[in-house]
């Protein structure tokens, strides 16, 4: 399972183009494997980061961080927020660590660890992001109980995650390559189970969908 984490980090750099859709070859891989146009994207990002009141001035923690390449600079906006970013690979730790310096983002807190096993107390966090993690870690059920466990009671858990079913060009890719390289760890979510699984869980949840990224929006 370690190896599932880490392999990730080995690929950082091609990472920040994917998220960011940084130039043509990242641009083409979003169309052709995830279905992602230019407005689709948009959508995506705007799907990713709904759950996170513009004003928030909470506890926030962030898990996977990665790169930190889309969630950092959202952070440059909450001045009175308190942010925790886990992740269990050093390299993408220490490329968020960076790009954090680079933002001058300097109060945000860098913390290896693993999901599975937050390093957290009971309902600790305000808040609680996960953009693009749920397909990628390799205990799911443990994931989903400990951001359960250390969000507050009314606090809000969103984020995006792979879901299959929607495309099937991108369920091949994941099953083919994304799966078989450590990238993404199976099982997946259809967008009917997530929505029933996050409802059974939380007191209130919302997802919704840009082709095969689910987003979603719970209240604890």
């Amino acid at each position: 399972m370690n190896n599932a984490y880490q392999v990730v980090g080995q690929l950082s750099t091609f990472f920040d183009r994917m998220m960011t859709s940084a130039d043509l070859p990242a641009q083409l891989a979003l169309k052709t494997f995830w279905g992602l146009d230019d407005d689709a994207y948009q959508k995506f990002l705007a799907q990713a980061f709904a759950g996170l009141p513009k004003n928030f001035s909470g506890r926030l923690l962030e898990v996977p961080v990665g790169t930190g390449v889309l969630s950092l600079p959202v952070y440059k906006e909450l001045d009175g927020a308190e942010v925790f970013c886990l992740d269990y690979s050093d390299k993408m730790l220490e490329a968020a660590r960076e790009r954090a310096n680079q933002l001058n983002l300097h109060d945000v807190k860098f913390i290896q660890g693993d999901v599975a096993r937050l390093p957290f107390e009971d309902d600790f966090f305000d808040l609680v992001l996960s953009v693009n993690g749920f397909h990628a870690f390799p205990d799911k059920i443990s994931a989903w109980a400990q951001t359960y466990r250390v969000l507050k009671p009314g606090g809000i858990f969103c984020g995006c995650m792979y879901v299959k079913g929607e495309n099937s060009r991108t369920d091949i890719f994941v099953e083919q390559f994304c799966d078989r390289q450590g990238f993404f760890y199976p099982p997946h979510e259809t967008l009917a189970s997530l929505k029933n699984f996050l409802n059974d869980i939380y007191s209130r949840a919302e997802v919704t969908n840009v082709e095969s990224f689910a987003g979603f929006v719970c209240i604890k």
